[in-house]
Formats: C-alpha cells, sequence, structure tokens
C-alpha cells in the first residue's frame, strides 16, 4: 500500500485538500467563461464525470463578469485562473470564488503578488501557487540556465514563504513542466521541505495516447512516491477524457476506486471468443455504473478461472461461450452474444460479500 506524503490540510470551498482528504481530481473548462451556459453546462458534465474542482480562464473583463452566475450554479467549487491582469484576481475573489490560481512569475511585481494574497486570506479564498517551466522568474533562468528541477523548485519554496509570511496558509503548489523527470525531481524536492499540499500533473502534455501516456507516467511515479494531493491530467482533449484518466490513474495505484474496474487478458491464439469485442460491449453497457466493482474478461483458461475467481464478478472463456462467475464461483454458462447482457443484469444486483 502507497503511504501518502504527510500534508497540512486546506479547504477549496467545500472541498478538502491534503491531510487525511482522498486525492481530489480537478480539471478546467475548455469553454469561453463569459459564455455562462456553455460553460455551465460543460462544469455539470464534468462533475457528473467525477471532476471535484474546477478551474476557468479569466483572461478578459467579460469573463469576471459571468463569474458571479457560474459560482453560483456550479456544483463544485470554482478556481478563477489569472496571469497577466493581476486586476482580475480582485474581482474573481469579489464574484465570490472559491479559489484564485496565481503564477507569480506571469505577474511580476512582489508587491501586487503580496496584495492579492493579503486579499485571499481575508476573503477566505484559497490560491494555487503555480510554478511552470515557462513561466519562471528571469533570475533563476540566468542562474540555471534553463526551467531546470533545481530552478522550478527554489521559485516555489521562494513563493511558498512568502505567502507564509504574509499570513496565508490555506494555499497549495502545483509545479509543473513538460519535462517528466525533470518534474518529477522538483516535486520530490520540494516534498522533502515542506507539508503544503502539492498539485501535480504534466502541463502541456498533448493529446490523445501520447498526451494520456505521458500524463500517466508523470503523474503515476510522483503518486507511487506518496506525493499529490491534488491531480489534473493536462491533455488538448475533452476535458472529460481528463477526468476519466485521472480516475483510472488513482485506481491503478488503488489509491481511489470510482466505477468499475475491468481486468481483460491480452489477445493471443488461445483465445476462442472475439475478445476485444466482448470487452468493447461490456465497457459500453456498464458505462456510467458507479459501483466499485472489479470485473476480469479472460479470453482462455489459462488464466481465466484464477482471475475471475479473483474479480467480483468476471466471464471465463472458452469456444464461444464463457463461465460467468461471482464472489469467485460460478454461477452459470452463457453464450458469446450474451456475456455482456448477462454481466450487466449481475453488476446491478450485485450485492457482493467483498469489500469494495
Amino acid at each position: 500500500m502507497i503511504q501518502r506524503r504527510k500534508t497540512r490540510q486546506i479547504s477549496v470551498g467545500w472541498v478538502k485538500v491534503g491531510g487525511s482528504a482522498p486525492i481530489v481530481v480537478q480539471s478546467m473548462t475548455s469553454t469561453k467563461t463569459h459564455d455562462v451556459e456553455a460553460t455551465l453546462s460543460q462544469i455539470k458534465r464534468l462533475a457528473q464525470a467525477g471532476c471535484e474542482l474546477i478551474r476557468v480562464a479569466v483572461p478578459h473583463k467579460e469573463d469576471v463578469e459571468a463569474l458571479p452566475d457560474i459560482v453560483k450554479n456550479s456544483p463544485i467549487p470554482v478556481i478563477a485562473d489569472i496571469h497577466f491582469a493581476p486586476s482580475y484576481a480582485f474581482l474573481s475573489m469579489e464574484a465570490g470564488v472559491h479559489g484564485i490560481r496565481i503564477n507569480p512569475g506571469n505577474i511580476g511585481k512582489e508587491e501586487i503578488v503580496k496584495e492579492i494574497v493579503e486579499e485571499a486570506k481575508k476573503k477566505g479564498v484559497a490560491v494555487r501557487l503555480g510554478v511552470n517551466s515557462g513561466s519562471l522568474e528571469k533570475d533563476l533562468l540566468d542562474k540555471y540556465g534553463y526551467p531546470k528541477a533545481e530552478a522550478l523548485f527554489e521559485s516555489a519554496i521562494r513563493w511558498s514563504e512568502k505567502f507564509e509570511k504574509w499570513g496565508l496558509y490555506n494555499f497549495k503548489v502545483s509545479i509543473k513542466g513538460s519535462d517528466v523527470l525533470e518534474n518529477v525531481k522538483a516535486n520530490e524536492l520540494f516534498a522533502e521541505k515542506t507539508d503544503i499540499p502539492l498539485h501535480i500533473g504534466i502541463t502541456e502534455a498533448g493529446m490523445g495516447l501520447k498526451g494520456i501516456v505521458k500524463s500517466s507516467v508523470g503523474i503515476g511515479i510522483l503518486l507511487y512516491k506518496g506525493i499529490g494531493d491534488t491531480i489534473r491530467v493536462s491533455l488538448t482533449d475533452d476535458p472529460e477524457v481528463e477526468v476519466e484518466t485521472a480516475y483510472a490513474i488513482l485506481q491503478s495505484l488503488g489509491l481511489r476506486r470510482k466505477g468499475i474496474e475491468i481486468i481483460a487478458c491480452p489477445t493471443c491464439g488461445r483465445i476462442e471468443v472475439d475478445l476485444p469485442k466482448v470487452v468493447k460491449d461490456v465497457e459500453e453497457k456498464l458505462k456510467g455504473v458507479e459501483k466499485p466493482l472489479k470485473i476480469a474478461i479472460m479470453g482462455c483458461v489459462v488464466n481465466a478461472i484464477g482471475e475471475a475467481r479473483e474479480a467480483d464478478l468476471g466471464l471465463a472463456c472458452g469456444k464461444g461461450f464463457a463461465w460467468l462467475f461471482k464472489d469467485g464461483k460460478p454461477i452459470k454458462r452463457v453464450s458469446e452474444e450474451n456475456m455482456a447482457k448477462a454481466l450487466l443484469e449481475e453488476v446491478l444486483s450485485y450485492e457482493g460479500k467483498r469489500k469494495v
């Protein structure tokens, strides 16, 4: 079992981050924030998918003006993303957001950062202190030559100490870059020195399979080391894919379970059924089922019986048929065309003895 790093707990609205709280999944809207209807529609879809914190871009005044309606109607806490217009940080807090994300490297002047921090403390707004390879301070770039791990770490420590000096403790830190190994090292260095909660991810990971793999490797390494209190899988894709991938990463490490976990063997010459079709059919029929169950779909006798026994429910396939297992015991034989249907019926009625 993974031993998570001990961090202090903060609050982003009603969501707890750090301490003994579960690792929080978050994402960012891809809509124009001033389009309130589209933004709220996407937030609600993301919340239904399991997103627990949502960040919205606030690059223009009309985006700020849309925040009160969004905050009022959002089912999850809203974080305003602030970069080159620090005045929007104050306006966003006035609009009632639950958190703000700032990169001091983009804001520039320390006195302005201090004013934002003091206002956040006054209003009880959580802050995400962002340190990115693309917004690193000039003196650190001059010192290290490029955004290496030590430079990112030094920036994060520098600003964290300032935040605490100014009396703010309700903040988390994110240290992100597109280089997986530098990113991991920077977060490790920071985790060794503080108890501040960390938001982890790989920025600019890309799209499709490559983006998912890159994010999964970087986030997975850190989570395995016990580092990370909240995550975002940053993809050039629909934000719902980010949330789905985040839960898949957490589930694979035993850190959180949400919905169905399917275990399926790789294809090989021993298989006597159309296994990819069966798995795809099962996934489609079980989409949206929230029960945290482990289901094994095995294509031949080599691993079928053992894996099916270890799962809550399972299919051990033969030639054109499968034995349906429940709590480690075979309960009936089903034809290939009825496998997914039979499994769905058992899932919906499942009241198993195993702890899930």
